[in-house]
Formats: C-alpha cells, sequence, structure tokens
C-alpha cells in the first residue's frame, strides 16, 4: 500500500526509472502562469480594487476597504497573549536559535589599499523592504513565519509586510504570535498571486518592497517567476523532498518515519533512499508497510511514496555519494555509522543532516539553519535562504592621482580595443593635470 518502488543502480531500465523520477520535480505549470499573469495584470490596473475582488472569490472573505486586510498591531499582540504558553515558548526558543545561527552570517563592509594607494572595497546594506508571504488555508505554518523574518530581521532589514491568506477571515493565532515574535512590521489577510503582485508592484494601500521571499502554491510561484526582476525573490521552489543514505547501522523505523516526515507534506514530495545493503532496504520497506497505517496523513504519504518515492541499491558508499551529489536533494540524511567519511563528498544538497539523531523535522523547527530550501536539483547552484538574501554588497573605488594615471593608462587600451573611444577619453583624461 503506497510502497515506493525498488530501484537497482545495476538493473538496466535504472538510468530511465531515476530520470523519470528526477524529472517529474521540475515539470512547469503552464496553466498557473497564465492564470498569474492574467492576475498580475488586474493588479497592476486596478490595485486595491483587484486585491479585494479576487480575496471575496478565493478566501470567501468580502470587505470593502484593503485597509480592512491589515491586521492591527493590538491583534497581533492579543494572539501572543491567548496562545497557550507551551506553544509561545517553542516559538521563543526557536526563533532565538534561528537567530544565533543567523548572527553568523552576518556579512561585514570591507576595504584594502592596493600598491598604488588606491582604496578598494565593498560597501555591506541591508535591504529597506522585504515581503514575506506565508501559506494559509488547509493548514498553519509558524515556521515559515520565523524562517523567513528572522534572517531579514539579523540583516538589518527596515520594514517587513507580511502577507498570508485568511480563508474566511479567519486569524490562526500562532501563525499571529510567530509574527510577534519574529518582528513583522506590518500583516495583510492576503494570499495567492494576488498577493505577490501587491507586494512587487505596490496598491494604493500595499507598499511595494524589494524582494519576496517565503514558499506558496503554484499560483503564488508562477507569480514570483512572472515578477522576477521587478522585484527580487528568493527562489522557485518545488515539492519537498528527502534523499537517505543508510547502512546497516540504521533504525529501519527512524528511516521509514523521516521518509514519511517529507511525504506528508503533499502528494509530489518526494523520498529516496539509497543504501548498499539489500537487507536495510528489506527492513525499511517493512518498516513503511507496517507504520504507514498509523500516520494520521497516510493517504497523502502513499501517494507521494508510489508516484515519487523510491528505495534504492546501490553498489557502495561510493555510489550512493555520487548519486545524491546528481539528485541534489532539498534534505540529505546520513544514516551511516561514519557520516563524517562521507562529508567532503557531499557537493549538492540544500542540508545536510549527520548521523541517526539528526533528523530532518528538527531542521524543519528548531536546529537553527533556515528550512527554505532549494528543491528540484536547484542545490546544484543554489543555497538555503539566508541573512546574505537580505544583503546587498556595493563596490567601492577610490582612486589616488597616481592610481587614476597608471589604471588610466590600462583603461584606455583596453577601451580601444573595445571600440569605445569615450571610455577611452574618460580614462585618460585623469591621466594628465592638462585636462
Amino acid at each position: 500500500m503506497g510502497l515506493a518502488r525498488l530501484l537497482a543502480t545495476t538493473a538496466a531500465e535504472f538510468e530511465s526509472e531515476i530520470a523519470g523520477l528526477l524529472a517529474k520535480r521540475g515539470a512547469g505549470d503552464e496553466q498557473a502562469l497564465l492564470v498569474a499573469a492574467k492576475v498580475i495584470k488586474a493588479v497592476e490596473g486596478e490595485g486595491d480594487r483587484a486585491l479585494l475582488a479576487y480575496t471575496a472569490e478565493f478566501d470567501q472573505f468580502d470587505v470593502a476597504d484593503v485597509a480592512m486586510l491589515r491586521v492591527a498591531p493590538e491583534r497581533i499582540e492579543q494572539a501572543l497573549a491567548m496562545l497557550e504558553p507551551a506553544i509561545v515558548s517553542a516559538l521563543e526558543r526557536a526563533a532565538e536559535r534561528l537567530r544565533e545561527y543567523h548572527r553568523h552570517q552576518l556579512a561585514e563592509s570591507w576595504q584594502f589599499t592596493d600598491s598604488l594607494g588606491n582604496q578598494l572595497g565593498q560597501q555591506v546594506t541591508s535591504l529597506q523592504r522585504v515581503g514575506v508571504y506565508v501559506p494559509g488555508g488547509k493548514a498553519a505554518y509558524p515556521s515559515t513565519v520565523l524562517m523567513n523574518v528572522i534572517p531579514a530581521k539579523v540583516a538589518g532589514v527596515e520594514k517587513i509586510i507580511m502577507t498570508s491568506p485568511t480563508p474566511g477571515g479567519e486569524l490562526n493565532d500562532t501563525v499571529l504570535a510567530a509574527a510577534a515574535i519574529a518582528g513583522v512590521d506590518e500583516l495583510f489577510c492576503l494570499g495567492g498571486a494576488q498577493a505577490v503582485a501587491a507586494l512587487a508592484l505596490g496598491t494604493q494601500t500595499v507598499s511595494a518592497v524589494d524582494k519576496i521571499v517565503g514558499p506558496g502554491n503554484r499560483y503564488v510561484a508562477a507569480a514570483k517567476q512572472l515578477l522576477y526582476g521587478r522585484v527580487g525573490i528568493d527562489m522557485l521552489a518545488g515539492p519537498s523532498e528527502i534523499l537517505i543514505i543508510a547502512d546497516a547501522s540504521a533504525n529501519p523505523d527512524w528511516v521509514a518515519m523521516d521518509l514519511f516526515s517529507q511525504a506528508e507534506h503533499d502528494e509530489m514530495a518526494q523520498a529516496i533512499l539509497l543504501s548498499p545493503d539489500s537487507g536495510v532496504i528489506d527492513a525499511v520497506a517493512a518498516a513503511i508497510t507496517r507504520l504507514l497505517p498509523t500516520m494520521p496523513r497516510q493517504k497523502i504519504i502513499a501517494a507521494a511514496l508510489r508516484d515519487h518515492g523510491a528505495l534504492i541499491h546501490v553498489a557502495d558508499m561510493a555510489e550512493a555519494v555520487d548519486l545524491a551529489n546528481r539528485i541534489a536533494p532539498e534534505h540529505l540524511e546520513l544514516a551511516v555509522q561514519d557520516p563524517e567519511s562521507l562529508m567532503p563528498k557531499i557537493r549538492n544538497a540544500g542540508a545536510i543532516f549527520v548521523g541517526h539523531y539528526s533528523c530532518e523535522a528538527v531542521g524543519d523547527y528548531c536546529a537553527g539553519p533556515n528550512h527554505v530550501l532549494p528543491t528540484s536539483s536547484t542545490a546544484r547552484f543554489s543555497s538555503p535562504l539566508g541573512v546574505y538574501d537580505f544583503q546587498k554588497r556595493t563596490s567601492v573605488i577610490r582612486c589616488t592621482q597616481q592610481g587614476a594615471a597608471e589604471l588610466g593608462k590600462i583603461a584606455g587600451l583596453l577601451a580601444d580595443a573595445e571600440g569605445l573611444p569615450g571610455h577611452a577619453a574618460a580614462a585618460r583624461y585623469r591621466i594628465s593635470s592638462n585636462h
């Protein structure tokens, strides 16, 4: 029932099987792009009026003014006071761990003086305004609030505007409490492509931002894709993924449950096990069969494992690492006796969970590193969300008279070679004091 397919790298059909699994993750969504384009055009042309219409249509939340979609600071603080103290404590402890971790990512301005006396350097500044999209509706995601807002606050972002859909106008107290703890400056009950468009373009009530971060449904992802360039975005996130490399020292029940932890996100999630030990694969398969009926979201897990999951027998650990680097998963667990020996060989992964006690779930909530990670093999060239996503680096050049004269000769020759006489003249004007 919902058991992931059993594959072996030695099988003749393995290449086509693995290629099919990976291809599904990056599939485009033309229908979502068409809908998002229509929504963006409406918001750009009609502003607040379009936001009201879409909120009434999609969230069944009908108000007369977009200002009524803004959540009052008093309501946010009220949610914090009303929430169960144990939950508030968990949010606060997770938030402090995130702050501690992300402070290590802060970049600082720097400069040096070269042999000609020129001062060269880099000035680091934070973004001024950031929009954070937090999914809502079927589930509440306070962890998403913390993961997206806290690195922005650590970076020094001046204003953070959060949007989240609230079907029927029902606010989630846990999400509001997380917003209070993280330090959100302004919060709107807005969702979907229309929220992304409002943050990117601005309306009469919602101010435009410099960058938008945070996950969402297919229409949110499509809107971010279409608006990239007019506003910064974090990444184009796909379905959740986990890949586990396990040897005989792994606990089959732990491995099965960790596979479930990602598969339960939605039917498109991907959960893969790699092991050179056929006994491990058999034991995990048996654990999946035994434990799946105990899971409240078993139907979703079963569909994800059936359509996108795999238990793969590899020749040895070297092949496991090579295949993991090829897949470049969002989450990579090293459930092996000697994970340190594999670490230097891992090149492509959003996050690495080292050893049997480092389960992916703690990374989702409170370990400290960010849970916003590259998916769909983009870990080959992308990094987790971090403070660096909310800082800009500006080059600084301060030439001395001697430096201008020497560099002007080089620049003039290179400009001549490129056929740009204006560049050449500008550089050479500094060589002689006659100009």
